[in-house]
């Protein structure tokens, strides 16, 4: 099968790989995002999928825009591929590239469809305090993430999982979904499944205000807000900002999915319940794990943190290095 892969960020790259060291698909180019200018030098870094593509010597086309660029029209129609396979591109397509391949284009979206529909699934499905998620193959059309469905597959959510290790389980059983997906279509083995529009959900783009960690909220809310949007959700400390990048909440439904040695912590605070601490206050130092915070509900544990300008440091370096202290606050982020 004559396969033309679109795809840009490391979540593309399982799925490119299995395609490229399956005997029964031949990829005959990559189109992905142009090369962005990185933080470190300013310098021009290609696509995690443009590197892979390059290590196996196929074209590469990154139109800046690939509904108005007529030469990327024109070359995709000349290599008259079966299949178009799109995997976190970035871009919207146009009806005239989706009408080129036999099979037509299909979409692996990672979320359970049509919930979470849009540019950052894994991340709201996190966000929300979802106990399952998955991956969807689907025929794309011309709206966002609305095509018929091919295949899923579901997988539980672990508490302690952030967006980085869901996204990365996430691919690799999307790549094997995928594959199935392409062979059995061939094969005239699936029938399409039209979307409910009523059960759909979205999960947009991530603003810098989502990051903004506040302490009113229930220390569940907030673990999954730092795991959802990981590694960038921000307090406050002495004044400067601080990246929490790992936690785990106690006081909640959830409290027995904890590991044991932080189910070891919960006994100790139970003294603390009745107690009226401020939102944000250290209320318990873990020996050997880090600082506990005072929440709107619960309590959490600050496991990671990175403060400005510093690598990410484990909790209990951050409380040795700071010298932090039971009744410390740490101020909301904004």
């Amino acid at each position: 099968m004559k396969i033309v892969f679109f795809g840009t960020p490391k979540f593309a790259i399982p799925t490119l790989e299995k395609l490229l060291n399956h005997s029964e698909f031949e990829v005959l180019a990559v189109v992905t995002q142009p090369d962005k200018r990185r933080e470190r030098g300013n310098k021009l870094t290609p696509s995690p999928i443009k590197t892979i593509a390059n290590n196996h010597t196929l074209p590469v086309w990154q139109p800046q825009s690939v509904k108005k660029n007529t030469e990327t029209l024109t070359q995709l129609k000349q290599l008259d591929a079966d299949a178009f396979v799109v995997v976190a591109y970035g871009q919207i397509l146009s009806q005239k590239i989706l009408d080129i391949p036999k099979l037509g284009c299909i979409n692996l979206h990672g979320s359970i469809l049509p919930k979470y529909r849009g540019a950052a699934p894994v991340q709201w499905c996190l966000h929300n305090g979802e106990r399952e998620t998955g991956i969807t193959t689907m025929l794309m059309d011309a709206g966002m993430d609305t095509g018929a469905m091919l295949l899923k597959a579901i997988t539980p959510v672990e508490l302690l999982e952030n967006a980085q290790d869901l996204a990365d389980r996430l691919a690799a059983i999307g790549a094997d979904l995928l594959v199935e997906t392409l062979l059995k279509l061939e094969r005239k083995e699936i029938e399409p499944i039209p979307q409910d529009n009523s059960e759909a959900s979205y999960a947009p783009l991530i603003q810098k205000q989502d990051y903004g960690l506040d302490w009113s909220k229930s220390a569940i809310q907030l673990h999954n807000q730092i795991r959802g949007f990981y590694p960038n959700c921000t307090a406050i400390f002495r004044d400067r900002p601080l990246k929490i990048t790992a936690s785990a909440p106690f006081g909640s439904a959830c409290d027995r999915e904890l590991p044991p040695e932080l189910q070891e912590i919960i006994p100790k605070l139970s003294n603390l319940s009745t107690k009226l601490n401020n939102p944000g206050e250290v209320v318990s130092i873990a020996k050997g794990i880090g600082a506990i915070a005072q929440t709107g509900e619960g309590f959490l544990l600050l496991r990671e943190v990175q403060l400005a300008g510093k690598r990410p440091q484990s909790g209990w370096d951050f409380v040795n290095g700071n010298r932090l202290t039971v009744g410390e606050v740490f101020g909301s982020g904004s």
